[in-house]
């Protein structure tokens, strides 16, 4: 049975959570995944030219390699490929960050509509949640891939709204990138930002966060992210 809004402790509230870096760190499998598809083109990547992508989508990230280092291979085959290596690595170990999985119990337990919205393709968010058991929390998921454009455009957010069947101004999205943050914003949607790379804190995509851990997952806890959730909605 739902619990009505008179009786949910967050009101109309709906969380939208991002998932790679802020539900769980995927990184290191995106980076690994990245990696050895650049290498048979005689391409080195680096963690440092890594963290450049995070919070761009596959597809974009693909296309950006495909220009800069003149890979002339179609984009198809190139997703295909590392999403494939990609789910190897995810179905074999990625690490949920604990104070999100809490958070993510107490919402579930409050009758708090949830969904995911990622730039990840669907089998690797299904793959993911089921992997880490947040699939029992988390039921509903949108990607980046079934909207026309990814983030920092609003598009994959307000396909979550749709779904919730909830306005975009009763979501808050929870986000680790500044493109998701630039996302939340242009959707007229609140966001608790906890930055991946804490370094990128003070970036001014950031600014626009009603809660930003500037200590990234080292600083979030679930209790200050449900009381400000529970002070913004009353």
């Amino acid at each position: 049975m739902s619990t009505s809004h008179s009786t949910r402790p967050l009101g109309r509230t709906a969380v939208v959570f991002d998932l790679d870096g802020t539900l769980v760190d995927s990184e290191p499998n995106y980076f690994e995944a990245g990696r050895e598809l650049l290498a048979r083109y005689g391409v080195t990547l680096t963690w440092a030219e890594h963290e450049r992508y995070i919070g761009v989508s596959t597809a974009e990230t693909l296309q950006i390699w495909q220009d800069k280092y003149g890979i002339t291979d179609p984009l198809d085959q190139l997703l295909d490929e590392k999403n494939a290596a990609y789910l190897r690595l995810a179905r074999r170990s990625t690490h949920a960050y604990p104070e999100m999985v809490a958070f993510v119990q107490r919402l579930h337990a409050d009758g708090v509509p949830m969904i995911v919205a990622s730039g990840s393709s669907l089998a690797a968010i299904h793959a993911i949640l089921e992997g880490t058991g947040l699939d029992a929390y988390l039921t509903e998921a949108v990607s980046a891939d079934e909207v026309p454009h990814g983030k920092p455009e609003p598009d994959v957010f307000l396909e979550a709204a749709r779904r919730l069947g909830v306005e975009p101004a009763d979501c808050v999205v929870m986000e680790d990138a500044a493109p998701g943050c630039v996302a939340a914003h242009k959707a007229g949607m609140r966001c608790i930002a906890i930055p991946y790379v804490a370094s990128a804190a003070d970036d001014a995509e950031f600014a626009t966060a009603g809660l930003l851990f500037r200590g990234g997952q080292r600083e979030f806890t679930a209790q200050a992210a449900y009381d400000w959730l529970r002070s913004s909605a009353a």
